[in-house]
């Protein structure tokens, strides 16, 4: 029920929520959780048909089971159309659709979506940044919209 609330909560917000898809184990940790690669899958809350998936690494240990530990900035995504696409009401030029903590206080794993009309082109980037310092380390996808499917821009 917290799950259900939490996820209408993030979709009124207009924030898409992340959807655990899997993980791997990069290094055993002997007390707490071993540190690990997640893979997430976020569906895009404005554009029907466009799912995201980025993995990024999630510290284990003792502050990793805390929720105190502080996550690496490097992440990567690769969005897709996974349906018909549907857009409900125009979008601005560029917009954020996910923002999650990944440290205590300070750092936020963003993924911001880009609209490129020239190409009827919907861009997907993800970055990190921190409250004083952010990370220049990033990646970007992209997803073709057909010709006959305008992207509709807001004023």
């Amino acid at each position: 029920m917290k799950h259900a609330a939490l996820l209408l909560l993030l979709t009124a917000a207009g924030l898409a929520a992340a959807e655990p898809i899997g993980s791997v184990d990069t290094a055993f940790k002997l007390v707490g959780p071993d540190h690990k690669i997640v893979v997430d899958a976020y569906d895009d809350p404005k554009v029907g048909g466009v799912a995201c998936y980025v993995s990024r690494a999630k510290t284990g240990g003792i502050k990793g089971a805390l929720g105190i530990a502080e996550d690496k900035s490097e992440a990567a995504i690769a969005c897709r159309q996974v349906g018909p696409i549907q857009i409900g009401q125009p979008l601005p030029r560029q917009e954020e659709v996910f923002s999650e903590r990944i440290s205590l206080v300070f750092k936020r794993l963003r993924i911001v979506r880009i609209v490129d009309p020239a190409r009827n082109t919907l861009v997907y980037l993800t970055y990190s940044d921190r409250l004083i310092d952010g990370s220049p380390q990033n990646s970007v996808t992209a997803v073709p919209v057909p010709r006959e499917t305008p992207i509709p821009l807001r004023k």
